[in-house]
């Protein structure tokens, strides 16, 4: 990716494709073990913010909340989805701590992310319902505000190059 020009925009673009399609696999295949990882998961990111202070690591926080999104795809029991993900997660990553370093105002900080922490919890709601068709649609809204959010106009047209570089 680093060397075909490939912007953040794509890979925003591609996970907001890949990630809904694989949370309707996991709203149909899910397992009492999947739920608990997934439940796990956002606790420990619940509890990072639960003092109603900014976290004092940020960055343990976005690996937190990257994890999510690792257990879902791998949980979907489709390798090549899961494959795909980890193809693009040193990218996301990489992005996601750089745009949360610009978090300077911690009220604003907990805000963001008790939305995220919320919006994974309704997730885990309607898979746990079994709800492919619901699951996937909060998903795609998800993954479009997060886009929107994390990539302002002015990275859209970043490469993975630029990234790293």
């Amino acid at each position: 990716m680093q060397t075909s020009g490939t912007t953040l925009a794509d890979v925003y673009e591609a996970r907001s494709l890949i990630e809904p399609a694989a949370v309707a696999l996991l709203a149909r295949r899910r397992t009492p073990r999947d739920m608990a990882d997934l439940a796990a998961c956002v606790d420990e990111l619940e509890a990072l913010v639960s003092s109603g202070g900014a976290p004092a690591d940020v960055a343990a926080w976005t690996r937190g909340a990257q994890r999510f999104h690792d257990l879902v795809m791998e949980r979907a029991g489709n390798r090549t989805l899961a494959i795909q993900s980890m193809v693009l997660r040193e990218v996301v990553e990489t992005h996601l701590l750089l745009a949360t370093r610009s978090f300077a105002d911690a009220r604003a900080t907990v805000s963001k992310f008790s939305r995220l922490i919320r919006s994974f919890r309704k997730l885990l709601r309607l898979v746990q319902a079994g709800d492919d068709v619901g699951a996937q649609k909060h998903w795609q809204a998800h993954m479009e505000v997060a886009a929107r959010s994390l990539l302002p106009d002015q990275l859209k047209s970043a490469t993975v190059l630029d990234l790293f570089g």
